[in-house]
């Protein structure tokens, strides 16, 4: 069985950059096309425009990048019928070649902690152990990794971390965030270090031990390009671990910010945009040269353009001349 981080490596190699492109469908910035007839207290009605929504995302950036990163909080506010929305998503990105980021930032204790895991993480199918039984790495969710929150310490995240070890998937650590009160926990100082560099030393503890042949384990970060000190810094300290960069785009985060983050040869980080890429015809200039009624063309025209721009300002520019 494949590790993620080497099926990560394979498709960003693949598609020779680092995007990940974040499924954050907001009712009231869906093209109106799709909304036109649905009431936003029809739960049904709005998961069905959510579902159609981001597989109609999906069509455009599948050939383009290697990884999506559907956001479970807008799914999960429209209740049921949004939950079935996001299973619906996350099927049909495998069905493209997509690997696919569950961002739930999970976590809790003992049992807990392990239904969270073992619900969300593994894409693969049964693999027959004996005669007897199977061993299941396919979850329900069928994620390919998760995003988790460090704060309850390492028995909280053991169980996700053994059951992405069984199950070929992977685990995505909050270490430093892109958001501007981040600092207010992962800053603080003890041992005469920051927090988030604890929390850096746990990542790249367990990355080493769980390494796939690209050199990089299942487990990363999650450091945002709004702090791009830290993020050079975090590279440094985690030298195994694959690192999820948020803050592009619409939080101010740039390609050069994101530098940081990556190895010599280009690989090591996965950069996300979420509203710049798929809401991208509601913001300038893409607005005045599609307009809401093409808006797919806004989505492929903001991929394009975010991929021209980690190329040419970070070592993902080196994927490119393979």
């Amino acid at each position: 069985m494949q590790s993620f981080s080497d099926r990560l490596a394979e498709n960003i190699k693949q598609r020779g950059n680092p995007v990940l492109v974040g499924l954050d469908p907001r009712f009231d910035s869906l093209p109106e096309s799709l909304i036109a007839e649905v009431s936003p207290t029809n739960w049904s009605g709005v998961a069905k425009a959510y579902a159609l929504f981001c597989r109609e995302v999906i069509d455009i950036v599948a050939p383009l990048v290697p990884a999506v990163k559907p956001q479970a909080a807008f799914f999960e506010q429209i209740g049921p019928p949004g939950m079935n929305a996001l299973a619906d998503v996350i099927e049909y990105a495998h069905r493209k070649d997509l690997l696919v980021i569950f961002d739930g930032k999970r976590n809790d204790i003992g049992s807990t902690a392990t239904a969270y895991a073992q619900g969300i993480l593994g894409s693969g199918p049964a693999v027959r152990l004996d005669s007897d039984s199977t061993k299941a790495i396919k979850s329900p969710w069928g994620a390919d990794a998760l995003t988790v929150n460090p704060y309850l310490g390492d028995d909280s995240l053991q169980p996700f971390i053994e059951t992405a070890r069984e199950r070929g998937a992977g685990v995505f650590v909050l270490v430093k965030t892109s958001n501007p009160g981040g600092g207010m926990f992962q800053d603080l100082v003890a041992e005469g270090r920051p927090l988030y560099r604890h929390a850096a030393e746990y990542v790249e503890r367990n990355a080493a031990e769980t390494l796939g042949q690209c050199g990089y384990g299942i487990v990363g970060a999650v450091v945002g390009a709004t702090y791009p000190r830290q993020l050079a810094e975090l590279r440094e300290a985690m030298p195994h671990a694959w690192i999820l960069v948020p803050g592009f785009g619409s939080q101010g985060g740039t390609a050069a910010d994101a530098a940081g983050a990556f190895d010599e040869r280009g690989l090591g980080a996965i950069v996300n945009n979420s509203r710049g890429i798929i809401f991208a015809h509601s913001s300038k200039p893409y607005r005045e040269r599609f307009g809401a009624a093409r808006w797919r063309e806004a989505v492929e025209a903001a991929t394009r353009e975010m991929i021209e721009q980690l190329r040419a300002n970070t070592p993902a520019g080196k994927l490119a001349r393979k």
